[in-house]
């Protein structure tokens, strides 16, 4: 091949001309493989051979838009793109800026030589694999070149190489949107003109024209119509579309304004990218409205995905879903998305998962480790396994099936009768730090990447030893509907208890937003609880909870002893976590502080750890000192309003209200036991733990 390309070469024929490709409407893609500079040449030698808007993302153009701020481009459209994925692959971004690109586009995908792609460290991987150090990505990229090379439309150049466009196959003319609506989107507008009140949602996958159809209800409408979305940026196409002005408020300005006054009197409350919001605020918006139309992207990168379909609209008292499938800004059987939808699974999961072979549920499930690289000559295996987990989880992005296939220590089990996949459980490694990066998370001045719930037990409970001891956590679980409640997720569980204590396992944990029933079924498979949170998750609306099932004999001792503490801790905690546990509250002397209680009260008082942690053994320090601790009493007063207190003592703000609340435990702890205090305030030091106490 030419050093540089020949001119014209996207305008030489039918298959690389923009306006013929515009003429059967379709995207193509372009991938160009070498070492970086030749990659670099080709790929501004192409640009300049067809005008358009040509974005350039990742890479370092002096124009061109960092990954992470590729979400910005949601909702707006453009003419070509080059996506530089030399240094590492952003999935997401890459499925963003494909939804932007009209019909007659060209995609410029550029990419490490070919046969070392699979092998080079990918940058990308810092964001999911949890490595202080980006890793290879093998698995995931062998993937993708399959697919790559599996799309006969799809054309690619490596260095050293003769380059020529693949042909297109036969296409009939395509007829563009003529502005009017379409006669599916035609159909949904009479329904929802005459729609009584309730809530309504519209999923489709990009350029399928939800947020058009939005806007022309509003146009339409006689009545009055608000709108929300993320972000203004990615309501344009439904701003553009309403005609008149049409107000739009962010997601927490209107429900502040809600909440504040009487709630607006509108015909419609209009929601774009609905699957980006928060769970808890949307369900609080849906319910100051009589009727609510909610539009979202069934694709995973733009928030939940199915997960919101399958999630937060079955919460709904009265939903009604719609759906539009035919695309608006290209053809059907469009090239681009067609690799995109095979490379990042993003093909219907709800209907694949329908169409299992549910197998007999008498009888019994058998649960077999799965190999991450078999998938890489069984693809039909992958996709059945991530259209299992994408269906039974809210937030599901293509960040998971990088993360699946190739981040360290994941480890994959499936449930099959017969030949029937009935269930799957993934499960990660956490723990084995050393006891002095432990004391330092303990201690609120480290945090590392991962160990979701080895981390928390020390940060947040207390056992500043948990992430010494290794561990193993479930992060998803997935049962298909049909089977469930037939001991399938039993028998997941049981199959990695059963060989956890072989391989070196101290206890398997969980972290769930807590709910009864959900409880009751990690309950009922051994699991126990240790920790609650202070907080709502954004995805669940529900206080994050974990438990843990020991493995080991330190896995029974960390187990006892955070079990023990929450109980212990409850009826303090209760004032801050409004949930009534099902837990045995223990008779306890609470006129002496015991040494747990110094130590957490030590790290709050002179090292970093957070307050709500600290809170139960505050009530007890405050009972016991005669000091007037005017900051602290007025926190076990009022736990729930902090600016109380800011105001109070006229302070900057929450962090100097944090500062006052450190100094009167420390004044506290002294005044208590000077000795035992400083014996305890360098135990919270680093390398403290080493001391005698």
């Amino acid at each position: 091949m030419s050093e540089l390309l020949t001119p014209n070469l996207l305008s030489a024929d039918a298959n690389g001309d923009p306006t013929l490709l515009r003429h059967v409407g379709v995207r193509r893609l372009l991938v160009v493989s070498g070492e970086a500079n030749w990659v670099q040449r080709q790929a501004e030698a192409l640009c300049r051979q067809a005008p358009g808007d040509w974005l350039w993302l990742g890479g370092m153009q002096p124009d061109s838009i960092p990954f992470s701020k590729a979400r910005r481009l949601l909702g707006q459209e453009y003419q070509h793109a080059v996506f530089d994925a030399r240094i590492g692959l952003d999935v997401e971004a890459l499925a963003i800026v494909a939804g932007t690109l009209r019909a007659g586009s060209w995609l410029l995908l550029l990419v490490p030589p070919w046969q070392a792609w699979a092998q080079q460290p990918d940058a990308d991987s810092l964001r999911w694999s949890e490595q202080s150090q980006a890793i290879a990505t093998p698995n995931f990229i062998t993937h993708f070149q399959q697919q790559l090379l599996a799309n006969e439309e799809i054309t690619l150049w490596r260095q050293g190489e003769e380059g020529a466009i693949k042909p297109l196959a036969p296409r009939a003319p395509w007829h563009p949107a003529s502005g009017d609506p379409t006669p599916q989107q035609q159909a949904l507008l009479t329904r929802l003109q005459t729609a009584a009140p309730g809530v309504y949602v519209i999923t489709a996958a990009r350029g399928r024209g939800k947020s058009t159809l939005a806007g022309m209800l509003a146009a339409q409408c006689s009545g009055v119509c608000w709108t929300t979305s993320p972000s203004r940026d990615t309501a344009v196409q439904l701003l553009q579309y309403a005609g008149a002005e049409l107000p739009f408020y962010s997601p927490d300005a209107l429900l502040a304004h809600c909440q504040s006054s009487s709630a607006p009197q509108l015909d419609w409350l209009l929601i774009d990218e609905a699957a980006a919001i928060p769970a808890p605020e949307l369900q609080a918006l849906v319910s100051y409205f009589p009727r609510v139309l909610m539009l979202t992207t069934v694709q995973g990168y733009e928030g939940t995905g199915r997960g919101f379909l399958l999630k937060f609209c079955a919460s709904l008292p009265q939903c009604d879903m719609l759906t539009l499938d035919q695309p608006l800004r290209w053809a059907a059987d469009d090239p681009l998305e067609r690799f995109l939808d095979h490379a990042l699974l993003f093909r219907d999961t709800v209907t694949d998962v329908d169409t299992l072979n549910l197998g007999d549920a008498r009888v019994p499930a058998v649960v077999t480790k799965c190999l991450t690289t078999a998938w890489l000559s069984e693809p039909a295996g992958l996709h059945w396994y991530y259209a299992l987990l994408c269906s039974a989880h809210y937030r599901t992005s293509p960040l998971d099936l990088r993360r699946l296939l190739d981040a360290p220590g994941m480890h994959l089990y499936g449930a099959q009768r017969g030949e029937a996949l009935c269930g799957v459980a993934w499960w990660v490694d956490e723990g084995g730090l050393s006891p002095a990066l432990a004391h330092e998370v303990w201690a609120g001045r480290r945090r590392t990447r991962g160990n979701l719930v080895a981390q928390s037990l020390a940060a947040h409970g207390d056992e500043w030893q948990a992430p010494c001891l290794r561990s193993r956590r479930i992060s998803r679980i997935a049962v298909v509907a049909e089977q469930r409640r037939s001991g399938v997720g039993h028998a997941l569980i049981a199959a990695q208890r059963d060989t956890a204590s072989d391989e070196g396992i101290d206890f398997l944990s969980v972290s769930f937003g807590y709910q009864p029933d959900l409880w009751a079924f990690w309950q009922a498979c051994g699991f126990q609880l240790v920790r609650i949170g202070s907080h709502r998750e954004a995805s669940s609306g529900c206080y994050s909870a974990m438990a843990v099932l020991p493995i080991s004999e330190a896995g029974r001792q960390l187990v006892s002893r955070a079990e023990r503490r929450l109980a212990q801790e409850w009826t303090a905690l209760r004032r801050i976590i409004p949930l009534a546990l099902p837990l045995q509250l223990p008779v306890s002397d609470r006129s002496i502080l015991d040494d747990t209680e110094w130590r957490s009260l030590s790290g709050f008082a002179f090292a970093h750890r957070g307050m709500e942690p600290t809170f139960a053994a505050l009530t007890y320090l405050l009972a016991r000192s005669g000091l007037p601790l005017p900051a602290l009493r007025l926190l076990d007063a009022y736990p729930h309003d902090p600016e109380r207190g800011v105001t109070r003592f006229s302070l900057s703000g929450k962090k100097a209200l944090l500062q006052r609340w450190r100094e009167e435990t420390a004044q506290a702890l002294a005044e208590l036991d000077a000795a035992t205090c400083a014996r305890w305030q360098r135990w919270t030091q680093p390398g403290g733990f080493r001391l005698n106490k």
